[in-house]
């Protein structure tokens, strides 16, 4: 068995360990690069301070409507504290990507492509490696291919004296030196860096909260259906209709505002709740995009298992849950698998040289392993 584990551990690195490091390096990256954009394009996300428009959620649509047309939707993120931008998403068009307004008044500040940009680029590239919908489940093969490297690791390190399963041996070659880092680099900090990968993978592709759910005996929950026969009658002011969803909740702030296509879908609000660990909020308020007739109300810790799980798992893997503390962790757990997988190929290549050309191993048995 050891002998199985140690081959598979080996070729699995060989064939997956580049785009896994690739993943882990950019999401260690984006640690840095969200407030580096956020200072370097301060005009896009930066206004002075005062009161917004009292209509102008229902502004920045008619806005978006006219220029993008009745087939495109839009994710509105309104101002969250004083001096913010409103952030508007647009998706469903020959141009997708993100719009930012002045509160004050409804201008437009600015606008960039969803790929335009250091932050966006290493977002989508960490987020769907480039790909859309196609590239998150290969993500989750990653994150599969992290689970059996780590259980073998750890079948590999697992040592007859304990004493001996923490040895960090630096001094006596370079081939010792990588074997020690790999091996009990690996065994300590495995688990850890197991978190961001698998909570990644729990994101990213849709399949696993939706089993979760099935596991736990529920049904995954689905927008409601939008009446027909309304005619073409106008919509609802959108400031109306967020008013009356945080008026469910005591004012809560609104997180996002996702207005579908012309009569496609219900409005969504999501709110922020005191309660809820979700930095963007997972409770929703679904209207009606034409008559602002409110269609159901799904409070966060109400939802689905799979879906309930988003509102702790998200802000464990961006680091949000833990403030700035975890998000520097996280990005060192990133940097941490990076390092370990450079250090089992280095090793691996540096085995394969002949005998002569081979550093020194710094003890006899090393070979063998």
């Amino acid at each position: 068995m050891r002998r199985f584990w140690l081959k598979l551990h080996r070729w699995l690195a060989l064939a997956l360990a580049l785009p896994l490091l690739v993943v882990a390096l950019l999401g260690s990256s984006l640690v840095v690069l969200k407030p580096l954009d956020r200072w370097l394009n301060a005009e896009l996300f930066s206004v002075p301070a005062g009161a917004a428009a009292p209509d102008l959620l229902e502004r920045t649509r008619q806005i978006l409507r006219a220029e993008f047309g009745p087939g495109a939707s839009f994710v509105l993120r309104p101002p969250r504290e004083p001096g913010e931008s409103l952030r508007a998403t647009v998706r469903g068009t020959p141009w997708e990507g993100f719009v930012h307004f002045d509160p004050r008044d409804g201008r437009e500040l600015g606008r960039r492509g969803e790929r335009e940009g250091a932050f966006n680029f290493v977002f989508e590239l960490h987020s769907s490696l480039l790909m859309n919908e196609t590239g998150k489940p290969l993500l989750a093969v990653l994150a599969l291919a992290y689970a059996v490297l780590l259980v073998g690791g750890l079948v590999l390190w697992w040592p007859k004296r304990w004493k001996q399963g923490f040895a960090l041996v630096l001094d006596r070659g370079l081939l010792r030196g990588l074997f020690d880092l790999h091996r009990t680099g690996g065994a300590v900090l495995g688990l850890l860096i197991a978190v961001p990968v698998f909570s990644g993978a729990y994101m990213a592709w849709k399949p696993i909260p939706q089993a979760v759910t099935s596991i736990a005996g529920q049904v995954p929950l689905a927008p409601p259906n939008v009446s027909a026969g309304e005619g073409a009658r106008p919509p609802v002011a959108l400031d109306m209709l967020v008013a009356t969803a945080r008026a469910r909740f005591d004012g809560a702030p609104a997180g996002y505002i996702a207005v579908p296509a012309v009569g496609a879908k219900p409005v969504r609000v999501r709110l922020i709740l005191a309660d809820d660990p979700h930095p963007n909020g997972l409770t929703s308020v679904w209207m009606h995009p034409l008559t602002g007739a409110l269609l159901r109300v799904d409070r966060w810790n109400e939802l689905d298992a799979g879906a309930r799980a988003n509102s702790v798992i998200y802000p464990l893997h961006t680091g949000e849950l833990g403030g700035l503390a975890l998000e520097v962790v996280n990005a060192l757990l990133g940097l941490a698998l990076v390092l370990l997988g450079v250090a089992g190929l280095w090793l691996w290549w540096l085995r394969r040289r002949p005998e002569k050309q081979r550093p020194p191993r710094g003890r006899r048995d090393l070979a063998k392993v």
